[in-house]
């Protein structure tokens, strides 16, 4: 059972599954992975304080069910964003850029997003956090209140490639999968 290729679709996805499963359970016995857990298996020392406020972000995402840890089934949820469509990664982006669940999305909550984000993934741009933060609301702030409405986002992104590809990018999530992978590689 070790071995997940040239299976087909259905019987890779049940063995995907059980790897996970064998793996978050190797890293957390107890089913539950905590923030501070989190950020050892990712290898996230000495993040800045935006940086982390990224991270716990994106964790609390995660978190679901709002209980302080990351179960099973919200690992899953989060290593199968990589695999979803379009508006699946909208809707989580939205979710993690509104850091005040506030239903809306001010200026210094994405600035402070992508200035993370960058931090984290040590993204090089032509353009600075701040000018993009401004380009984003000058492209799909429709109403002009400096905030970005649910719909704004979703409409606003899907019409601009641009904005899409930048935000799918930036907050691709394939290099964690495949670190999660060949771990679970070496341990079977």
């Amino acid at each position: 059972m070790g071995n997940c290729t040239g299976l087909a679709v259905e019987e890779l996805q049940a063995c995907e599954s059980h790897q996970w499963y064998r793996e978050c359970m190797t890293e957390c016995p107890s089913g539950l992975l905590s923030f501070y857990k989190l950020k050892l298996f990712f290898g996230l020392r000495k993040l800045s304080d935006t940086s982390n406020a990224y991270v716990k972000t994106m964790f609390t995402t995660f978190d679901m069910n709002d209980d302080g840890s990351i179960d099973f089934m919200e690992y899953v949820a989060a290593l199968s964003l990589v695999l979803k469509g379009v508006q699946q990664k909208l809707r989580w982006y939205f979710k993690l850029y509104d850091v005040d669940r506030s239903g809306c999305i001010d200026r210094e909550e994405l600035l402070q997003i992508i200035k993370s984000i960058r931090a984290i993934n040590g993204i090089p741009s032509e353009i600075s956090s701040e000018d993009f933060a401004n380009m984003v609301f000058d492209k799909i702030d429709t109403n002009g209140d400096v905030e970005l409405s649910y719909e704004e986002f979703m409409e606003g992104v899907q019409n601009d490639s641009l904005l899409l590809t930048t935000l799918t990018e930036s907050l691709d999530l394939t290099h964690i999968v495949q670190k999660i992978q060949g771990e679970m590689r070496t341990n079977i």
